[in-house]
């Protein structure tokens, strides 16, 4: 998809425009593997824990660089919860990441249109649904079926994780809120259409701790698998 309208956009700017066209350098960008993706995010995260300030912060020379054109290494679908900020919790820099945040990390029609862009025009092949420690939103789905305003629609479609998870040992709380991580990341496997680079892309939950900082893989989030 990417490369056919690629094509098309190349011929209709040289017909147009002649040898003066320039391609948006975004459509150009070489995709960095899942792996090594999810490498980085862990070792930055390692970085978030460990480190007294951040190695990744923001730069003047980081900023003109990524002014003209971007590659995220990968997308992450987050909370809104303004102690997530992906950036922040795995330590990347400005343009590292391919951001897609409402309360309750839930992914809708605008997100999966966010996500198809990012994969067929940035080239981003690692995907991450990203819960955390004491969502309020997953909360509120848990202590009612409803909601006033528009925090309803939330309640309702975070409903079938909390159903999911109370079959489960331990906290109640953390389990829903993993669960419903897996369920928006099942969602994007069956309804984000990824055109050609659909075998290329990986889409895996995690879950962020408030407390420690740290961001808990599932044992399938492995480089290599």
């Amino acid at each position: 998809m990417r490369s056919r309208t690629l094509l098309v956009g190349i011929a209709a700017c040289l017909l147009l425009l002649g040898s003066s066209c320039v391609v948006a350098e975004d459509s150009l960008a070489a995709a960095v593997s899942p792996d090594v993706a999810l490498a980085r995010l862990k070792t930055g995260n390692a970085r978030f824990v460990a480190a007294p300030v951040s190695e990744g912060k923001p730069t003047a020379a980081r900023r003109v660089e990524t002014a003209h054109a971007q590659h995220p290494i990968a997308i992450i679908v987050g909370c809104a919860d303004s102690r997530t900020s992906p950036e922040l919790v795995f330590d990347q820099n400005i343009g590292d990441l391919f951001v897609v945040r409402t309360a309750g990390n839930l992914v809708d029609d605008y997100g999966l249109g966010s996500i198809e862009y990012a994969v067929d025009h940035l080239g981003t092949r690692l995907i991450v649904v990203l819960g955390h420690a004491r969502c309020g939103a997953v909360r509120a789905a848990m202590a009612s079926a409803t909601a006033p305003g528009h925090v309803n629609a939330l309640v309702r479609d975070i409903q079938p994780a909390v159903a999911a998870a109370k079959t489960e040992g331990g906290d109640p709380l953390a389990n829903a809120v993993k669960a419903y991580a897996r369920l928006m990341a099942d969602k994007i496997r069956k309804q984000a259409d990824l055109g050609e680079h659909k075998s290329e892309v990986r889409i895996v939950s995690a879950y962020y701790d408030l407390d420690t900082g740290a961001v808990e893989w599932p044992a399938d989030a492995k480089e290599g698998k």
